[in-house]
């Protein structure tokens, strides 16, 4: 048998990330559940004593501080300690952001188990979600902004088991390109990036070297020279203003940029395409496009 405190949400049913079911659970000794699915993500995080958990024919002894996800229609089980029964509080939760958002954590049905040493704020967070228990939008917002900082506190907090260094360096490089497509426009340097990713520059620029041949500040460069000849061969805009819209707070430090890269200046990149007589540096746009797509 199971002493649980449970709560379901069955009305909610749309929305980036919102809450299905929450609760509090002390087991009786080898209780266990499934093999079976849920048709929802399902979070489990131990606050004291030990079980097992299964997954794709995979069994994970855990123990307090650790946790484990189930993901929608996936065959799961998980059985108490004869010994020593977890207990545990647990939160499921949908929605068309839920899976995106798990996976940037490094959660996954195929890495499905982490450590947390945030106990005593996960385990307030539950409670705190099961006291907004009634129909109502005040109460919908904020047991889903509760989830919300749940999964901070995961994400901020947690190791995660069986995720790869070859894993973490490839989302570290992604995070970082993407970061860098969305402000390229801005004055950002490298440290921005790095800072960005929550990583030192040098470790940065060494997994830049590994996954795409080319340092941080290179992409970097290269990335905003891409957008420059974009600028320069569909719009009428000045250098100077093509220069302030890709991230170069002086023109002539784009010029000179521009120069390294396309081998011409601006002003002359523009007047050779007009002909319809460009010809593009093969390190450049395509190059970039392709390192991109493999990432």
């Amino acid at each position: 048998m199971e002493k649980a405190y449970k709560l379901e949400f069955p009305y909610e049913k749309e929305g980036s990330i919102f809450v299905n079911c929450c609760g509090l659970a002390k087991t009786e000794p080898l209780h266990s559940f499934g093999p079976a699915v849920k048709p929802h993500y399902l979070i489990h995080f131990i606050l004291s004593g030990k079980g097992i958990f299964g997954i794709h024919g995979k069994k994970y002894p855990l123990d307090a501080g650790n946790g484990f996800l189930i993901a929608p229609e996936e065959l799961a089980f998980y059985q108490a300690d004869e010994q020593e029964p977890w207990t545990y509080v647990w939160v499921g939760f949908s929605g068309t952001k839920a899976g995106e958002i798990l996976e940037q954590m490094g959660l996954t049905d195929h890495h499905p188990v982490f450590q947390s040493e945030k106990t005593d704020e996960l385990y307030s967070i539950i409670r705190e979600m099961m006291e907004y228990n009634t129909f109502g939008l005040a109460n919908d917002l904020r047991r889903n902004g509760l989830l919300g900082i749940f999964l901070a506190t995961i994400a901020e907090s947690a190791v995660f088991h069986g995720k790869s260094e070859e894993d973490k360096g490839n989302t570290y490089v992604s995070k970082a390109i993407e970061f860098i497509q969305k402000n390229y426009c801005n004055p950002i340097k490298v440290t921005d990036v790095a800072d960005f990713v929550c990583i030192n520059r040098s470790y940065l620029s060494t997994l830049f070297q590994n996954y795409i041949k080319m340092s941080p500040q290179q992409f970097l460069t290269a990335y905003r020279i891409q957008k420059a000849c974009e600028l320069l061969q569909i719009t009428d805009l000045t250098v100077e203003s093509i220069a302030l819209s890709c991230g170069y707070q002086d023109p002539f430090v784009f010029t000179k940029a521009f120069r390294q890269i396309k081998d011409i200046s601006p002003s002359g990149f523009r007047k050779e395409h007009k002909a319809g007589n460009i010809t593009l540096k093969k390190e450049n746009l395509e190059q970039l496009d392709n390192l991109l797509s493999k990432l």
